[in-house]
């Protein structure tokens, strides 16, 4: 599996339990710690808890065992390292402050699949 169809599968994860505004930036040329962020956001803790559940278990089902999990107790923003993918899940609030879409603006957004007449 790819680091882009990891990326998609992932971000299907997210849309699969109710995340929105997913996107995934395409790192590869920019940085070297990681090719692709998969950003998505949750509705409260508890939503954005269960997305990194939904991620995590989406990799272990592909042979992928998270690096590491960082952000779980407070679940403002959970951090997901998969080497090759870096999974931001974020509360909106703290999805607007640290605005990684801005931040890393050079990188390219991927187009995502429509999933049941909808954007991923």
């Amino acid at each position: 599996m790819t680091s882009k169809e990891k990326a998609l599968a992932l971000a299907e994860a997210t849309h699969g339990k109710k995340g929105f505004a997913v996107r995934i930036l395409d790192l590869r040329g920019t940085v070297s710690f990681t090719d692709f962020f998969v950003i998505a956001t949750g509705a409260s803790d508890r939503h954005v808890r269960s997305l990194a559940d939904a991620v995590v278990e989406a990799a272990r089902q592909r042979g992928e065992k998270p690096i590491g999990v960082e952000g779980e107790k407070t679940a403002r923003w959970i951090l997901i390292d998969l080497g090759d993918v870096l999974v931001h899940l974020f509360q909106h609030e703290a999805r607007g402050f640290y605005a990684l879409e801005r931040l890393w603006g050079d990188a390219a957004a991927v187009e995502l699949p429509r999933v049941a007449g909808a954007m991923l």
